[in-house]
């Protein structure tokens, strides 16, 4: 079994092919699941504008959830893959099961939140009886039985630290899938069902949280994998624990700041107009249609950035960072391309009206700016997480979501009008990419230059 081990595919493997098969099963997934959050916002605004503006308004705490789960997931995968790479086993055991505990006392703060502070909250952003109520109900539903979520995205992480991508790609295509169906009869009440709208659209999506985390646990503890988790006898290690959050602790905080960005953008938008916020709402599940696959990207290219730095392997280390650019900036490029030449029909999807066109159309063509520039960020973060440095990937994300994209965005609002606010993204993206390359050429310098090249 040890030299099963030592024969890992990320060490050995051509690189091109080997991201090639760590990538593509999770590109796939991010898309697909890209498209229900799609689907989702199309089936909602179907209610109404007001109803599209409710769940926006819901989405910053959407955020805090997936913050606190991917958080500390990356975390896990990261230390396992290296402990991987290093031939470490006993430890990369202990790190999945770590992640797995962690996971259910995370999803104990959100559901707390979620009974106690979510029309709190709400009334943050309105008073509106509408969008109060409606935000509410959807809040409270996805917060309460976040716990699907939490412990599919530990599962998943931890089995794509050891190289398996298919297991997740099956979880998350089946959580998908099912809500992508039930969306349209939980919401419009059809086949029997009663019309639930709003909340009918979180219900969906609860219910297919539940189904991909059941697959995600019957593929994990019914196959054999490199890794183990043990709960008999659990206690948390102290080291463990600081190991994990070096890296998932920044990366929780960088999903909070989107969550804070939203949050803000709101406050911003909802002093024009609901169709703001609204378009706001559409903007960010269409560019997760773009912005997805590049995440599945760099879910292949973490592990076999972590293994190579734990084995030393500075060639295969660099290779894949390279490659991992190049198909990122294609895949933004695409992207961009996309929203600059077909913008009323993205927007034509959510039933949009002429008031819609007229803010949307140009605040498409301009946000798309940042789409080339992000990709390097986003590759660049995953290569600092992959070997621990988990704080050089928040710093770029504070100037990005918090230092620069939020006081431009004000400013450029309070003197210009709602149409300018949008040349806040490419700007902060742009500024952003200048410090990330400045860290890298750091890290390259103090971490990799110095690595032992490992032929084995």
């Amino acid at each position: 079994m040890q030299e099963k081990k030592e024969l890992n595919k990320m060490g050995v493997l051509p690189i091109g092919r080997l991201l090639a098969t760590m990538s593509l099963p999770a590109m796939l997934s991010m898309l697909i699941l890209a498209l229900y959050n799609i689907v989702d916002s199309i089936f909602v605004s179907r209610i109404s504008e007001e109803a599209l503006a409710a769940v926006t308004l819901a989405f910053p705490a959407q955020i805090i959830i997936i913050a606190l789960a991917i958080g500390t997931a990356i975390g896990t995968n990261s230390l396992i893959s290296r402990r991987l790479g290093s031939k470490d086993f006993d430890e990369a055991d202990s790190a999945a099961t770590h992640g797995l505990v962690l996971a259910i006392c995370n999803w104990c703060i959100l559901a707390l939140f979620g009974i106690f502070a979510g029309r709190a909250f709400m009334m943050f952003f309105t008073d509106d009886k509408y969008l109060l109520e409606n935000g509410t109900v959807y809040l409270r539903i996805c917060c309460i039985l976040s716990f699907f979520t939490f412990i599919q995205l530990s599962i998943e992480k931890i089995l794509q630290a050891t190289g398996n991508m298919l297991f997740p790609m099956i979880s998350t295509l089946t959580g998908a899938v099912v809500n992508i169906v039930l969306d349209p009869i939980m919401i419009f009440g059809l086949f029997g069902f009663p019309r639930l709208e709003v909340a009918g659209a979180a219900i969906a999506t609860i219910t297919g949280q539940f189904c991909g985390m059941t697959v995600a646990l019957l593929l994990f503890f019914g196959k054999k994998h490199q890794v183990k988790i043990k709960l008999r006898g659990f206690r948390f290690d102290k080291d463990i624990l600081k190991k994990i959050y070096a890296v998932g602790f920044p990366a929780m905080l960088m999903q909070v700041m989107v969550s804070i960005l939203v949050f803000a953008i709101n406050g911003i938008l909802i002093a024009f107009s609901k169709t703001a916020v609204a378009f706001l709402g559409i903007y960010f599940r269409v560019q997760s249609f773009i912005f997805m696959p590049v995440f599945g990207l760099c879910q292949g290219t973490m592990p076999i950035l972590g293994y190579n730095y734990g084995a030393r392997n500075k060639d295969r280390f660099m290779k894949t960072f390279w490659l991992a650019i190049k198909v990122g900036v294609f895949v933004m490029a695409l992207g961009m391309a996309l929203f600059m030449i077909f913008p009323r029909e993205i927007l034509s999807a959510f039933d949009a009206n002429e008031n819609m066109y007229k803010l949307g159309i140009p605040a498409l063509r301009i946000i798309c700016l940042c789409f080339i520039p992000a990709a390097f960020g986003i590759i660049s973060s995953t290569m600092f997480q992959s070997i621990g440095k988990g704080k050089y990937s928040l710093f770029v994300s504070l100037l990005r979501q918090l230092i620069l994209i939020l006081p431009i965005a004000w400013l450029l609002a309070e003197y210009f009008g709602v149409g300018a606010v949008w040349w806040a993204f490419p700007i902060a993206e742009t500024v952003a990419l200048i410090f990330s390359t400045i860290l890298f050429r750091k890290i390259y310098r103090e971490e990799i230059k110095p690595m032992n090249i490992n032929q084995c």
